[in-house]
């Protein structure tokens, strides 16, 4: 769907880069299932020393970067609305990390590891599922359109 008008080559590059953020985040649920299959670690290698530098803003530098696209892309008028709608879908996943960070902390208790591991592993594949989608459909000029998550980011990108 690109009613909006169309899109460049640069327009599309930029609008795939706000995707790292839910998947730099949502690394954190892939743990043990990186360690139990080594060879996905290797799709992971190219993203390395973007993990590094963004790991090594701390929370707070994370939560600068967060507020920053929030602030200067999606309320921008002046960055093309792919962009901004693209910007903002990655901030949702990103908070949809978040949440599900906090609801696996509660739930988190001795005697349910196989199953906070098993809610770990999916969280992390419908993520990078999501990631990969958006990405894809970023890269062919198309607005990714996930239920639920696209409807709330029409809702707030005019």
């Amino acid at each position: 769907m690109s009613w909006r008008g169309s899109t460049t080559v640069s327009d599309r590059i930029f609008a795939c880069l706000p995707y790292l953020l839910p998947l730099i985040d949502g690394l954190v649920f892939g743990v043990s299932l990186l360690t139990q299959f080594p060879a996905l670690q290797v799709l992971l290698l190219p993203l390395q020393p973007v993990i590094q530098i963004y790991g090594s803003l701390g929370s707070f530098g994370q939560l600068i970067v967060f507020f920053a696209l929030f602030i200067l892309v999606v309320r921008n008028e002046k960055v093309s609305h792919f962009i901004r709608f693209n910007t903002m879908q990655a901030i949702l996943l990103d908070i949809i990390v978040f949440l599900c960070s906090i609801v696996l902390r509660i739930v988190a208790l001795p005697g349910l590891d196989f199953a906070v591991q098993t809610l770990a592993s999916t969280v992390f594949l419908g993520i990078v599922a999501a990631v990969v989608y958006s990405v894809a459909q970023s890269l062919a000029g198309r607005y990714a359109e996930i239920p639920a998550i696209s409807d709330a980011v029409y809702m707030q990108v005019r």
